[in-house]
């Protein structure tokens, strides 16, 4: 699914709905952000910063 998002990039992201920094689960190929519960998906190495493209973490899912 996705790629090695390059570690610059990751620095300067935040999440496009509260500006919060994210968390990068790169087995999953996503973006986490924990406040809003939303994992923006990454795709080719470009992550997807769109909401509607975004995954809503179910509650029993950690957010780590």
């Amino acid at each position: 699914m996705g790629s090695a998002v390059d570690p610059r990039l990751l620095d300067i992201l935040v999440c496009p709905l509260c500006k919060g920094k994210l968390a990068y689960r790169k087995q999953a190929g996503e973006l986490v952000c924990k406040a809003d519960r939303l994992a923006y998906p990454v795709m080719d190495g470009i992550p997807v910063m769109l909401e509607e493209e975004a995954r809503k973490l179910p509650a029993d899912e950690e957010v780590a």
